[in-house]
């Protein structure tokens, strides 16, 4: 059966492309998608008149979205690499590659952790769903670095509740714009952008809290390279937050870490093809015996050769 939602056009939105107004208010929906809804004659304005892709929108005007459902399909086993760093019958620790997504989804049906996990791990119990076998937590596309993995329901709830109980210790290596000292903490609410629903924001209304602390900073010209360390693991928290104090991640698109033009020090970072964040710490009680056990990711070459070409620069 199809999803319908009715949509009436705030003042905010006034005068947009009516694919921009409803690739801001309908989450997970990108902007070919819905221009495919739209050519399949999903969408209506409620007034009866023709619509185009193209067609501004008016405060006030109700639109129809019929929007079909969506089945998803059951992942299978993929032979992809994936480095595992730790294993035993209760977890899985590994160190996910950049450019790989977590689980399967919309414009992700394959290639995932998840479908590599499948191939790797024989004994991965199907908690946490189908499409996110042993998924406790994620990291974003663009993210490298160490993650947990559940294999069986019990392992699963215990470092759930650790997570929830902020008990996990997680540190991140990252490059970002401008001079940012180390002991910054960072205390604001994360939740859905109100005009950008692909991103999140600190001026959400409806928002959670997330800290976010430099432990460590190493000073470059016009950058600084920093380990950040989070209790809270809000989606895209790192990153919405160093962009919030005016010091967003070099590389990050979507939060404003990508700069034409550069010092000849920091002309290294243009070679980058994804944000430079890497999840390089990560220490958590094993759920059967209790130990305390604690694992780490060397920057990986992309980021790694970024920082020596700056470093060796500067001391030229």
């Amino acid at each position: 059966m199809d999803a319908e939602d009715a949509l009436v056009v705030e003042e905010e939105h006034d005068g947009l492309r009516l694919d921009h107004f409803l690739t801001s208010v309908l989450a997970g929906h990108t902007r070919s998608q819905i221009q495919r809804l739209i050519k399949e004659g999903r969408v209506t304005a409620a007034s009866g008149s023709a619509i185009r892709a193209s067609t501004a929108v008016k405060a006030g005007e109700r639109f129809i979205v019929h929007v079909p459902e969506l089945r998803a399909a059951v992942p299978e086993p993929e032979a992809l690499p994936l480095r595992i760093v730790y294993e035993d019958p209760d977890v899985v620790v590994l160190d996910k590659p950049a450019g790989m997504v977590v689980h399967p989804g919309a414009g992700h049906p394959g290639g995932t952790v998840v479908n590599a996990l499948l191939h790797h791990v024989k004994d991965l119990s199907g908690i946490g769903g189908e499409a996110r076998p042993g998924i406790v937590h994620r990291l974003d596309r663009g993210t490298s670095g160490l993650m947990v993995v559940a294999k069986h329901d019990r392992a699963h709830q215990e470092l759930a509740r650790q997570f929830h109980d902020r008990e996990v210790e997680k540190e991140y290596l990252a490059l970002v714009w401008g001079v940012v000292q180390p002991g910054r903490r960072i205390d604001a609410p994360i939740g859905r952008d109100p005009n950008d629903r692909q991103k999140m924001s600190t001026r959400a209304r409806r928002a959670r809290s997330a800290v976010t602390r430099v432990t460590f900073a190493r000073h470059f010209k016009g950058a600084t390279f920093i380990k950040v360390a989070i209790a809270t693991g809000r989606t895209h928290q790192i990153r919405v937050h160093l962009s919030a104090i005016g010091h967003p991640i070099v590389g990050d698109q979507t939060y404003g870490g990508v700069h034409r033009r550069v010092g000849d020090n920091l002309r290294a970072v243009m070679r980058l093809e994804r944000p430079f964040l890497h999840a390089c710490r990560l220490c958590f009680t094993h759920p059967s015996d209790g130990r305390r056990v604690e694992f780490d990711s060397p920057l990986p070459p992309d980021l790694e050769a970024v920082i020596d070409d700056i470093a060796a620069r500067e001391e030229a």
